[in-house]
């Protein structure tokens, strides 16, 4: 299996490439693809709603490798917030998400960090934390008045 150096070529420069190919890998179901959006240290870590934490590039192949076993994963970016310094970035990002329930197809939204360091091998995400959310959560709070006095 190549590492992620030998295919940064493929994935693009920028912090918000490795996201499209990341959330782009997930749809498809590509594991080497996903994984090749990950930079490759050992302190890297993975946490999904309700799932451990996984941490190393084993684990987080182990997890997403268990995840496409059943299919590929219907996430797609709905709102992005970024922070960006000269070597890393950080993503606070609303995923929707299709998921098949008892009425049917239906849509949720999960909340999820994404954050990324830019390397010898170019950008690569180091974390990857999402949690649950709803529609209300899924709006901006913010601490700026909505009324001007």
């Amino acid at each position: 299996m190549p590492k992620a150096k030998t295919q940064s070529a493929l994935i693009g420069g920028s912090a918000d490439d490795i996201e499209a190919a990341f959330y782009e890998a997930l749809q498809n179901g590509d594991l080497e693809k996903l994984m090749a959006c990950w930079a490759d240290e050992d302190d890297v870590v993975c946490v999904h709603p309700g799932g451990p934490r996984a941490v190393g590039p084993g684990a987080i192949r182990a997890v997403f490798d268990a995840m496409f076993s059943n299919g590929s994963i219907r996430a797609r970016p709905h709102h992005v917030r970024r922070v960006e310094a000269l070597a890393s970035a950080m993503h606070s990002v609303v995923e929707l998400i299709d998921v098949l329930t008892e009425n049917g197809p239906a849509q949720a939204y999960v909340l999820a960090t994404n954050v990324y360091h830019r390397t010898s091998q170019g950008w690569r995400m180091v974390a990857h934390h999402a949690s649950p959310g709803t529609a209300t959560e899924a709006q901006d709070f913010n601490d700026v008045p909505q009324v001007f006095h």
